[in-house]
């Protein structure tokens, strides 16, 4: 018995799109269970883990060794693990929705009526957010890369009842400022300023890698276009509506990377920054 093909009006659009909210559904469940390891269990809540990497950094600064104390670096490879994994699951929607995309603005082209504004409707917020994926992926990557510096941010909220290692901390941050101010840096410090350069060469790197990517696809629109004959107007509207948008996010990613480049090259001032409440 012959299998009936699927109709891409039909069944593969919401095929893709339950996929699309299940992909959705996991980047948030997911990361946890998969970055947790047998010996640690990981981190239940943001508050445990905000807590334990305060106790913990401040027992690392306290050390003044470059080599990360074990309990800071169960946090920061759970950090990255969690990172990778919401990268991974990022990536997957990316692909589920071009794919989506491409067959709404294929259902626009070549319906009308009601139809063909629920396809324009659907595919524009779907091109939206496949852009948004991107974000997540290039974000993530950065995260998975400079666990660390990604974590740096938890550092400075406000205390958790008490519970970040008493004066400790507040200590060891002012520590931190004191000698990104001046011109004695120690070991922990070093360790601190390479991966806060790492955290942003890796969007450097992401962003220029999204740049050519999204330019290339600009361009190919545009000449796609100019090959349409005009009477086909809803496909040129189709390549006109993408071929914008893929330059403005080209541009958009352009001016990212450049400015992350700018402080990888020279992080300690953008690090002093964000210590001093700045970034």
């Amino acid at each position: 018995m012959r299998t009936p093909p699927i109709q891409p009006s039909g069944r593969l659009p919401a095929v893709l799109a339950t996929l699309v909210a299940a992909l959705a559904a996991a980047f948030v469940l997911a990361p946890h269970p998969l970055a947790a390891t047998r010996a640690t269990g990981g981190f239940s809540e943001v508050s445990t883990l905000r807590r334990t990497l305060r106790q913990t950094f401040a027992e690392y600064w306290s050390a003044g060794d470059r080599a990360l104390t074990p309990g800071l670096q169960t946090v920061v490879d759970y950090w990255s693990r969690y990172h990778l994994a919401k990268a991974a699951i990022a990536s997957i929607s990316l692909i589920v929705l071009v794919v989506l995309g491409v067959v709404l603005w294929k259902a626009f082209s070549r319906s009308g009526g009601l139809r063909a504004a629920v396809s324009a409707s659907a595919g524009a917020l779907v091109t939206v957010l496949a852009l948004s994926s991107v974000v997540l992926v290039v974000a993530n990557i950065q995260g998975a890369v400079a666990p660390f510096a990604s974590l740096l941010p938890m550092l400075a909220v406000g205390n958790d009842n008490g519970s970040s290692g008493g004066g400790r901390l507040g200590e060891a941050l002012g520590q931190v400022r004191q000698e990104l101010a001046g011109s004695s840096v120690t070991g922990p410090l070093e360790v601190m300023i390479s991966d806060f350069a790492r955290y942003h060469a890796a969007v450097a790197v992401a962003g220029a890698v999204v740049v050519v990517v999204f330019a290339g696809l600009s361009v190919a629109s545009w000449r796609r276009l100019a090959r349409t004959p005009r009477s086909d107007r809803r496909t040129r509207r189709v390549l006109g509506f993408h071929g914008i948008l893929l330059a403005v996010s080209s541009l958009f990613m352009a001016v990212v990377a450049v400015a992350n480049t700018a402080t990888a090259m020279d992080p300690a001032p953008a690090l002093l920054a964000f210590f001093e409440g700045g970034w």
